[in-house]
């Protein structure tokens, strides 16, 4: 479900998941397939991850790549979940075959 709020979704950020919704910061966003697309392979992600040990991987790897590398964007686009979803969000039937834990490949 898509919902639109632009005080759940960070600045900087034009959309989050936040499992079973997706927040956009504007309604126009929905019509944007690449980035519903993003966030749909996030909910994937968080619901074979059974959702809290999700966010839990996801803040941990972060935080070891900001501490590495010292700059929030870069540590952000080098999360697992988000390369995964980044290099697959122009693919709409990515869904219909992903493996898997698939964002284990971009570990």
């Amino acid at each position: 479900m898509v919902l639109i709020s632009k005080y759940l979704v960070p600045r900087g950020y034009v959309g989050i998941t936040i499992f079973p919704f997706i927040f956009l910061k504007y309604n126009y966003l929905k019509t944007n397939a690449t980035l519903v697309n993003h966030e749909r392979i996030h909910l994937r992600q968080q619901l074979e991850m059974l959702i809290i040990p999700f966010y839990i991987f996801y803040v941990v790897e972060f935080l070891i790549r900001w501490i590495r590398l010292r700059n929030w964007n870069k540590a952000y686009r080098r999360i697992s979940f988000e390369k995964e979803a980044y290099i697959h969000e122009k693919d709409l039937d990515y869904l219909k075959s992903r493996p898997f834990f698939g964002f284990v490949s971009y570990l």
